[in-house]
């Protein structure tokens, strides 16, 4: 595969799942910036265009020599509905509360000496709170309607559908921000030196939240929406 940097980020993670490794590498936004060309966004952060492009090719050959593809493009509507649910939305809902056990313990304990971690901790409370409610709203309302047009092909309920996604990707606008305010706090969930094993397990939670999340807002904004 050959990748061109006038493709968008989201249309390249699309065709290639594994990109996003890349993309995380170098902090580069693939779900609600997905529609951004990767030339602009290589150009902004001043990044090499060669170098990504080769980095891109060498993790897809990788890949291919391990195994093939997972290709979301070749779900039904209701398959990726699904495989969201059962991969992201339960993942969320049993590691929220258990990660904000560990964001609460290091806030109280080395919060006195650490004072990002008082800010983290009422980041993350704030993106729990929101993806909490995000999650119903998807389930017991949007996700509904996408299978209702996809086995009826009524059109008012698309353009009901439809409504309903802009309001879901204003959520996935305000998820990423917080994720890129914890992230900067955190410098980069850098940890202090001595760091206890909790401060250590803590930081490697959020950043595998984030991972997920973006791998998740990715399925729903540049595939799943995209196909209405």
């Amino acid at each position: 595969m050959k990748f061109q940097a006038t493709e968008t980020v989201g249309s390249i993670v699309t065709a290639f799942p594994g990109a996003s490794n890349v993309f995380r590498a170098h902090r580069i936004d693939f779900c609600c910036g997905g529609q951004r060309p990767l030339a602009e966004v290589l150009e902004q952060s001043g990044l090499s265009e060669q170098t990504v492009l080769q980095e891109l090719e060498d993790a897809y050959e990788r890949a291919a020599l391990r195994e093939r593809q997972q290709d979301f493009r070749r779900y039904t509507r209701s398959e990726l509905i699904s495989h969201i649910v059962t991969v992201h939305h339960d993942f969320l809902r049993s590691e929220l509360p258990l990660l904000g056990e560990f964001v609460e313990k290091i806030a109280r304990v080395h919060g006195p000496s650490h004072k990002e971690l008082i800010e983290l901790r009422a980041l993350y409370q704030q993106l729990r709170e929101e993806l909490e409610e995000h999650l119903l709203a998807e389930e017991e309302r949007v996700f509904p309607m996408v299978r209702a047009y996809e086995a009826t092909g009524d059109a008012g309920t698309k353009e009901e559908a439809l409504r309903a996604i802009d309001e879901l990707e204003s959520e996935h606008d305000k998820a990423g921000a917080l994720l890129r305010e914890m992230r900067a706090v955190t410098v980069d969930y850098t940890l202090p030196e001595g760091a206890c094993r909790t401060y250590t397990v803590a930081f490697q939670k959020l950043e595998q939240l984030e991972a997920d999340m973006f791998q998740h807002i990715h399925l729903e904004n540049n595939i799943l929406f995209q196909s209405l």
